[in-house]
């Protein structure tokens, strides 16, 4: 009787979840082995611009704050 019970449980996932599970399995493997797209890799070139002009500010705001108020780090660090 109890073998019964697993019997359909492990047929609807042989025969309906493994099948899907495989195909999406090998789509995103094939799909990361292709490596990045024309439009993923400007993307990414445009979201490095945007990181090294940030980065410029903090740098710019940092040494501002170090002239007008160079305390300002002890209170961050405390706070």
């Amino acid at each position: 009787m109890d073998m019964d019970l697993l019997i359909a449980p492990i047929i609807i996932f042989l025969v309906i979840v493994a099948p899907i599970w495989l195909v999406l399995h090998y789509r995103s493997k094939r799909q990361v082995s292709q490596g990045l797209t024309e439009a993923e890799f400007t993307q990414l070139n445009e979201l490095i611009a945007q990181a090294e002009k940030m980065g410029n500010r903090i740098e710019t705001l940092e040494a501002i704050l170090d002239t007008e108020a160079p305390e300002w780090r002890g209170k961050h660090e405390q706070g």
